[in-house]
């Protein structure tokens, strides 16, 4: 079990009149070695303010350029008993007391980030590929994948069978990070697509604008919410109880914390990175930070009610975070 600490202070009791769930989250550990931990699975009980390690992401057979590459642990969906999790190029499922059952790759499963499930398929994010996968989830196979071609922010999408050797190469134009099914339709976001895009089946067009960097967004209540990463913010624009515009400053190291030789990136990552985001109720959310940590915010008062810090390591940093039901 992690050490754990709490910032700001808080008590035990239900937080903005909401219940407090346990909640699971990936980890990449940045610039880790070979031979090193460099991610994991973590349960936090927010409740309890502990946080317990369920899987340590120790392979050894990844890529292991720049600083993160193919390290750590990264989306996580469900789909009834079992847990879905990506590595940079696997999807691997556990069961809910998170032993491992089965793991699958593809050639155009190249640094995955998040996932969904949707009526019966799992929907993975292909970053390195600019494309999004289905896995078929009775089949247990990988049925169907669309590119996300782009152009002065015009895009179109190109579908390909994912079994066939023909697909795109590697090109991680877009760095997209999150895929969302619904009835309505795919939801896309990436570093470089500009905003949050909208696939209908036949079309791809931009939904909503978002600054660049913007990461895990939600279409949420009348507005959007994401995490705005470089800025070290969690971010509501919307339109509810008239015009609300939120900014919640994830946890940061200060300057004081900073060494002599620190790179531009370690100094970025200290300043606070907002990399994590799940919806708890129509007033509260969990967003993840660097380093490590999980954070408790009301929109409405726009405030944090609580941090859930696993480390002070900056190399650690959340991927995702989901609600999990025990």
């Amino acid at each position: 079990m992690f050490t754990t600490g709490l910032e700001p202070s808080a008590s035990r009791s239900e937080s903005a009149g909401t219940k407090l769930p346990k909640l699971l989250a990936t980890t990449v550990v940045h610039g880790a070695s070979q031979g090193e931990s460099h991610g994991g699975l973590f349960l936090v009980d927010l409740y309890r303010h502990t946080v317990i390690q369920t899987v340590d992401e120790d392979s050894e057979d990844i890529e292991w350029f720049g600083d993160e590459g193919g390290r750590g642990l990264r989306g996580i969906a469900f789909d009834g008993e079992t847990v879905y999790v990506t590595a940079s190029n696997r999807l691997i499922a556990y069961d809910r007391r998170f032993r491992f059952i089965e793991s699958w790759q593809n050639p155009y499963l190249t640094n995955c980030h998040g996932i969904c499930v949707y009526e019966r398929n799992l929907f993975l994010a292909s970053t390195g590929n600019d494309c999004i996968l289905a896995f078929d989830l009775d089949e247990k196979k990988f049925h169907w994948a669309m590119r996300v071609m782009s152009e002065h922010f015009q895009f179109r999408p190109v579908t390909f069978d994912p079994m066939n050797p023909d697909g795109p190469m590697f090109i991680n134009k877009l760095e997209l990070k999150s895929v969302r099914a619904e009835k309505g339709g795919m939801y896309i976001t990436g570093m470089n697509t500009g905003g949050l895009l909208h696939f209908n089946g036949d079309e791809i067009n931009m939904s909503v604008q978002l600054p660049r960097g913007a990461q895990d967004a939600h279409l949420f209540r009348n507005g959007v919410l994401f995490n705005d990463s470089k800025a070290g913010v969690l971010r509501y624009t919307g339109d509810d109880e008239g015009a609300e515009d939120r900014a919640m400053a994830v946890p940061f190291f200060t300057e004081s914390d900073h060494l002599p030789n620190d790179s531009n990136t370690t100094r970025m990552l200290k300043r606070g990175y907002a990399r994590g985001l799940c919806i708890i109720s129509d007033k509260v959310v969990a967003g993840g930070s660097t380093p490590a940590g999980v954070s408790l915010y009301d929109l409405k008062e726009n405030n944090r009610l609580l941090t859930v810090t696993f480390t002070r390591n900056v190399q650690m940093a959340i991927n995702c975070i989901e609600v999990f039901s025990d």
